[in-house]
């Protein structure tokens, strides 16, 4: 039996690397604008975001699928989309990219408090059902890949731009627990960090339970034609 792998090895790196690169971008940007007075710009952070995310998936899709996410595996998995025994390397390779990144932010930038970090900025309930939605609109996205093809990846991160430019200012949309528990970890602002980790993790599964197959999707719009076609009197073309 082969103990070592070499491609799980690669998914496990490049699941690392992205989230690492994730987080030191993103975040990044988040400190630079506090340092700057506002020189990066809530758009800019925004930006900062959804384009990385799409570098990302360019660069690790074929090799990992570019979850970055832990949220977005445990959806790929409650679907029956991606191996079980997986998720736990997964995770576990996307929260130590997202500590080393924020590890690296704290020795260039040792006297920012949160580095980044998401915490809510009104009720812990309001920033909880903020996650939740945009997670499930995220992960609806995501789930899309196949209809949208080569465009995937452009859909992904303007969903993460516009999402993170409308709640950023709420809950810091995070969508992504490992871009919150890196910051977390490293700063010790851990008492909003549940928020982060459960919400997106349950808005992601809700959607990957409930969104039907795109099989299931043609089978019902078939039915709903036929079905239509029945209701004006006319027989449904063979």
């Amino acid at each position: 039996m082969r103990i070592f792998n070499l491609q799980d090895f690669k998914r496990y790196a490049a699941e690392l690397a992205g989230t690492f690169f994730l987080v030191l971008f993103g975040t990044g940007a988040v400190i630079i604008d506090n340092v700057t007075k506002g020189g990066v710009g809530h758009t800019g952070i925004c930006a900062t975001f959804g384009l990385i995310v799409i570098a990302m998936i360019y660069c690790f899709g074929r090799i990992s699928g570019a979850h970055i996410n832990p949220a977005v595996t445990i959806g790929f998995t409650l679907r029956g989309l991606f191996d079980k025994k997986q998720v736990l390397p997964y995770i576990i390779a996307q929260t130590i990219g997202a500590c080393l990144a924020s590890g690296l932010l704290k020795f260039a930038f040792p006297t920012d408090l949160c580095l980044g970090g998401t915490l809510p900025t009104g009720s812990s309930l309001q920033s909880f059902i903020t996650e939740f939605i945009i997670t499930f609109i995220l992960m609806f996205v995501i789930l899309q890949n196949k209809w949208l093809g080569k465009f995937a990846p452009a859909a992904v991160g303007l969903t993460i731009f516009v999402e993170a430019y409308i709640t950023g200012p709420i809950s810091g949309a995070s969508m992504n627990p490992a871009r919150s528990i890196g910051p977390a970890i490293v700063s010790g602002q851990l008492s909003s960090l549940w928020i982060y980790i459960l919400a997106p993790i349950l808005g992601a599964a809700l959607i990957s339970l409930t969104l039907p197959s795109p099989k299931e999707r043609v089978q019902k719009m078939q039915s709903e034609v036929l079905s239509f076609g029945e209701d004006l009197g006319e027989a449904p073309l063979s």
